[in-house]
C-alpha cells in the first residue's frame, strides 16, 4: 500500500465524495476542499505529494492553481480533471507545470494510473534530490572550491579555521554566490563529515509547513499528521543542519531554533516531550541582519548565536577574474551531459563575461553557459551563442584609449530596439524617433541585416 499524499479538489461534492472514496482505496492519505483559496491554506501546511484538482473552479482555473504551486516551489505534481473537449485549457496547464489530464467521464479509469506516475515522480525527485545532497558533501570541499581571487581567499581561510571546531557560522552574501557549497565544504572539513549534511530554504516554504518540516510533529498534531514525522534538526543529528535565507525565517520560529542552539533540545509541533540532538548549525543569508534586527524582523540574541564564525562571500562582479575559471567548469559539465565536442571559449566571449554584472552570480552564469552549449554549433564558444543583451554590454565599455565609440553605441543600442520590437521596424523606428527611412540607411551603414 502506498503513503503518498493526495489533495483532492473538486466542488461537485458528489463527484469529490466517489474520487475520495476510490483513492482511499489504494491506499493514499488524502486531503479534499472545493476551491483554489483552501487547496492553497492546506499546501501551506500540509505536505502533498500530488494535487488531483479540477480545471474549473469556483474561484479560478485550475491553469492559476498550477502556477501558484509551481511559485511556491513545492515538491508536488498536479493532475487537472477536465471537461471533455477542452483540451486548449489542458495543454496550456501541461506547459505551466501540470503531470498530466484527464477528460472526466471519458477517462475515469486513467485516474488511479496517473496518481501513481505522479507519486514516482515525485518521489524519484525527492531521491534525487537526497543523493545530489549526499554526493556535494562528500566531493564539496576546500580544495574543489573554484576560484584563485584575493576576497574569495580570504573566505576560504576563514572557513578552514571555523570547521574544525563545533562553533556555528553564518554566511554572508549574495543569492548565487555559493554559500551552499561553501557550508557542504566546511562540513566536509569537520569531525562531522561522515554523518549527513541537511540543507533547507527557509524562504521556501510557509511558516508552518517550514516548521513542520525542521522540528517535525507527532501524530495527531494536525489534520492530516497520521503519524509521527522526524523534522531536518533530528535527520541531521551527529551532522550539520545549513539554513539557507535564514533571514526569511518568521520570528517565533527563531525563537525555537535559539533554544536548540543553546540547549540542544527542541520539542515537536503537537509534542510535549523535549528531543535532544547533537547538531552543528550553519546558517547563510543574503539580508543584512543587523538592519532586520532594528525592523524587528530578525531576533538579537538568535544574530549573536550564529555570529560566532561570519563569513562574507565577494559577489561574482567583485572577483571577475574568476569568470573564466567558472566558465570552463561549467562549459565541461554541459558539454559532458549533452555529449558536444566544445572544448573552449573565444576571446571575445570570455571579454563579454567579464563586462557583465551577474547579478544572480554563479547561479547566473551557470545558466548562461548552459544555454551557449546548446545554441553553439561551433567547437568553441562564441559571441553568438550569449543572450543578446549580453552582446550588446560591449557598447557602454571603455575602450582602451579612454574613449567612447560613439558609432559602436548606436549600432548597438538600434540593434537593442529592434530586438526589443521583435524586427518590427516601423515600431523601432517611432521609439528611436528617427523616421524609417532613415532607420534603413543606418541599418544599412553598419552593416545590419535589413
Amino acid at each position: 500500500m502506498t503513503t503518498g499524499t493526495i489533495l483532492l479538489v473538486e466542488d461537485e461534492d458528489k463527484l469529490r465524495h466517489l474520487l475520495k472514496r476510490i483513492i482511499s482505496l489504494e491506499g493514499f492519505q488524502i486531503h479534499e476542499c472545493a476551491n483554489i483559496k483552501t487547496a492553497m491554506r492546506i499546501l501551506e501546511t500540509t505536505p502533498v505529494d500530488v494535487v488531483l484538482s479540477d480545471i474549473m473552479l469556483p474561484d479560478g482555473n485550475g491553469i492559476d492553481l498550477v502556477s501558484s504551486i509551481r511559485q511556491m516551489q513545492l515538491p508536488t505534481e498536479i493532475v487537472l480533471l477536465t471537461a471533455y473537449g477542452n483540451i486548449p485549457d489542458s495543454v496550456r496547464a501541461i506547459k505551466n507545470g501540470a503531470f498530466d489530464y484527464i477528460t472526466k467521464g471519458n477517462d475515469n479509469a486513467k485516474i488511479i494510473p496517473s496518481l501513481y506516475r505522479a507519486l514516482e515522480k515525485v518521489q524519484l525527485q525527492k531521491r534525487i534530490e537526497h543523493l545530489e545532497t549526499r554526493i556535494g558533501n562528500q566531493y564539496a570541499t576546500f580544495d574543489h572550491l573554484l576560484g584563485n581571487s584575493t576576497g574569495i581567499n580570504e573566505a576560504k581561510e576563514l572557513a578552514r579555521k571555523a570547521a574544525p571546531s563545533k562553533a556555528a557560522v553564518l554566511l554572508l552574501g549574495e543569492t548565487g554566490s555559493g554559500k551552499e557549497i561553501f557550508a557542504q565544504a566546511i562540513h566536509s572539513a569537520s569531525e562531522r563529515a561522515g554523518k549527513d549534511f541537511v540543507a533547507i530554504n527557509c524562504s521556501a516554504l510557509g511558516k508552518d509547513i517550514l516548521e513542520s518540516e525542521i522540528f517535525g510533529y507527532k501524530a495527531g498534531a494536525f489534520t492530516g499528521a497520521i503519524k509521527n514525522k522526524k523534522g531536518l534538526i533530528e535527520e541531521a543529528n551527529q551532522g550539520t543542519l545549513f539554513l539557507d535565507e535564514i533571514g526569511e525565517m518568521p520570528v517565533d520560529l527563531q525563537a525555537k531554533l535559539l533554544r536548540v542552539l543553546e540547549t540542544s533540545e527542541f520539542i515537536k509541533v503537537g509534542d510535549t516531550k523535549v528531543t535532544k540532538v547533537d547538531i552543528r548549525i550553519i546558517a547563510a543569508t543574503n539580508r543584512d541582519l543587523t538592519r532586520e534586527i532594528e525592523q524587528g524582523r530578525f531576533r538579537e540574541d538568535l544574530y549573536y548565536r550564529l555570529n560566532v564564525f561570519t563569513i562574507q562571500l565577494p559577489s561574482l562582479r567583485e572577483r571577475k577574474e574568476d569568470i573564466p575559471l567558472f566558465a570552463q567548469h561549467f562549459l565541461d559539465v554541459f558539454a559532458a551531459k549533452s555529449n558536444r565536442q566544445i572544448t573552449g571559449m573565444s576571446r571575445e566571449f570570455t571579454e563579454h563575461l567579464k563586462l557583465h554584472e551577474w547579478r544572480g552570480n554563479i547561479r547566473e552564469l551557470k545558466n548562461v553557459i548552459e544555454r551557449a552549449v546548446i545554441v553553439s554549433n561551433q567547437s568553441i564558444l562564441s559571441l553568438e551563442s550569449l543572450p543578446f543583451e549580453m552582446k550588446l554590454q560591449k557598447a557602454g565599455s571603455r575602450q582602451k584609449n579612454g574613449t567612447f565609440d560613439l558609432a559602436g553605441i548606436e549600432k548597438m543600442h538600434i540593434q537593442w530596439v529592434i530586438a526589443y520590437t521583435n524586427n518590427n521596424k516601423s515600431k523601432a523606428a517611432r521609439l528611436l524617433n528617427i523616421g524609417l527611412s532613415t532607420l534603413y540607411r543606418k541599418m544599412e551603414e553598419y552593416s545590419m541585416k535589413l
